[in-house]
């Protein structure tokens, strides 16, 4: 028993040696991560981008705009309408054109009014000397389609014609600001029998306005 007394208390030596190596180490190792840790932070923060910052103004000069076109050529003159009297039933009954468009740009609230350039047509033609041929009860108008948003200003309608005269009326009432806002309108030329053969002729004036 003696004999291996010896070999024990040499074995727990070790073991306490050991120990204490490893717990040494694990601090030192500790160390070396805390380390890093503060070199790796130092080397991010150097490494962000430095900046600088620079403030403009824009300022947006609105002014109050208005455009009326003919929808048929995005023009403000039209295509002449040509209303042909060819036989009796026409001089009887009138004729009537197709449906001619027109369209509103405005950043506001428009009225539209029409007229005709003159009280009478201009006659072209051999009859001498010259009929005259007044606009009011020959030619009417009608408002045949309003996506304006406004409303058909009476004496004109959806549903019959009203006589044009070189006195402008209303037609568009309180239309509605926007790019697209369009109308449609119809003629009716009645002259009668009254009247030679030959070509007359009048302008039909639409003016679009800010309210």
């Amino acid at each position: 028993m003696d004999t291996h007394a010896p070999i024990f208390a040499s074995s727990n030596e070790q073991t306490q040696t050991n120990f204490k190596q490893t717990k040494q180490t694990t601090k030192i190792m500790k160390k070396v991560f805390a380390i890093a840790a503060l070199i790796s932070a130092s080397f991010a923060a150097n490494a962000q981008n430095a900046s600088s910052t620079a403030t403009q103004t824009v300022n947006l000069n609105l002014s109050n705009a208005i455009e009326l076109t003919f929808t048929g050529n995005n023009s403000a003159t039209g295509a002449a309408v040509n209303l042909a009297f060819n036989t009796v039933n026409d001089y009887a009954n009138g004729v009537t054109s197709g449906e001619q468009g027109l369209k509103v740009r405005s950043n506001k609230n428009f009225a539209v009014t029409v007229k005709t350039n003159a009280a009478a047509f201009t006659y072209i033609g051999t009859t001498s000397p010259a009929p005259v041929m007044p606009v009011s009860d020959v030619l009417g108008l009608m408002v045949s389609a309003n996506g304006t948003g406004g409303t058909i200003a009476t004496p004109f309608s959806a549903t019959a014609y009203a006589d044009l005269s070189s006195t402008a009326k209303n037609l568009i009432s309180n239309g509605s600001k926007g790019g697209n806002q369009t109308f449609g309108v119809k003629y009716e030329a009645t002259p009668g029998f009254a009247y030679p053969a030959g070509t007359y002729t009048v302008d039909v004036v639409y003016t679009a306005t800010q309210l």
